[in-house]
């Protein structure tokens, strides 16, 4: 376990299920504005709790801006939208040093210096600038000129991609993937919520968001998570799934020899157990079960599995791979 662990009798417990209750406000506050997709809300809000990251993947106009500003308002923390075009030069993102008027070099900050950073069409820009989030995204900092400045606490980075328009568009390498917790896919809204859509957005009402956590709450909260106690089994089958996974291996599941070129690595495993912790926490419960650890396989495995010709041809998608997984 992640060093000291939880007392049920210490004020941990009773941190818990203040998060709880705070979560179900936040949601409410965040319902005002965004109609329908409250799973990913969800498990947004399981990546900011876990101290992690996400990527976004839907098409053009199912708000994934106007979500990533109503969580920010509803949390207390400061945004920045980054648009990543061909253009786009990693001083762009992290800051750059400019000779002020005494003819010394000062620092200029980035736009990546906020809370919760907006990477909006992350693939539309090359692997130079796309690297230039690794270890804002790992070490919470940036490194220019052989200077290291430390990023504003709590930093989030949810990253977007067009699934459609693949022209003029550079792959994220596999060392980026894996440093998002999860991989979320944005549906369509259903009949009735497009409706609520077009009621709330076609009339010139302003709707407030109140703020619900602030900056502070939100580093407690992160390490309150990381404090919940996780039994033996639970760990076992984090690590068994994964090694599922791995083709290769005598661990292999026979559908993944089938279907899969590439299996998930270690981090997989830590983010399906820090992912299970902050899950049934916000359930109100005190240590993740093995449900736990399924509810968030789908969105921790998705990007760090890959499929081969034979699944592609097939039909079948790292989430039915993933499932079937889990099911066997």
């Amino acid at each position: 376990m992640e060093g000291s662990t939880i007392n049920n009798n210490s004020s941990d417990v009773e941190k818990l299920n203040q998060l709880v209750e705070k979560t179900q406000l936040l949601k409410k506050e965040i319902a005002k504005v965004i109609i329908g997709q409250e799973e990913i809300v969800e498990q947004v809000l399981i990546s900011i709790f876990s101290r992690g990251h996400s990527l976004l993947v839907g098409v053009p106009g199912l708000a994934k801006t106007l979500l990533v500003n109503t969580i920010s308002a509803a949390l207390g923390l400061n945004y920045n939208r980054i648009q990543f075009t061909p253009d786009l030069m990693p001083s762009d993102i992290v800051g750059s040093e400019v000779l002020d008027e005494n003819r010394k070099f000062k620092f200029i900050q980035g736009p990546i210096f906020a809370n919760i950073i907006l990477a909006d069409e992350i693939n539309r820009t090359p692997p130079k600038t796309q690297a230039a989030l690794l270890e804002a995204m790992q070490e919470h900092s940036v490194t220019i000129s052989g200077n290291t400045y430390k990023l504003d606490q709590p930093f989030f980075v949810l990253a977007t991609q067009n699934p459609i328009e693949q022209e003029g568009t550079y792959p994220l390498p596999e060392a980026q993937l894996d440093r998002f917790m999860f991989m979320l896919w944005l549906n369509y809204p259903s009949f009735d919520e497009e409706i609520n859509i077009l009621k709330s957005t076609t009339t010139g009402k302003t709707i407030q968001v109140n703020k619900v956590f602030s900056a502070q709450d939100i580093l407690e909260m992160q390490d309150l998570i990381r404090r919940i106690p996780v039994a033996d089994n639970v760990y076992e089958y984090a690590v068994s799934l994964v090694e599922k996974t791995r083709v290769g291996t005598k661990t292999a599941h026979k559908m993944a020899q089938e279907y899969l070129s590439w299996g998930a690595g270690p981090r997989a495993s830590q983010y399906l157990i820090i992912g299970a912790k902050c899950y049934a926490a916000l359930k109100g419960k005190y240590s993740p079960d093995i449900e736990d650890i399924k509810a968030v396989a789908v969105s921790v495995l998705r990007h760090r599995i890959v499929q081969n010709y034979s699944a592609q041809a097939q039909g079948y998608t790292t989430e039915k791979i993933i499932l079937d997984l889990i099911n066997t």
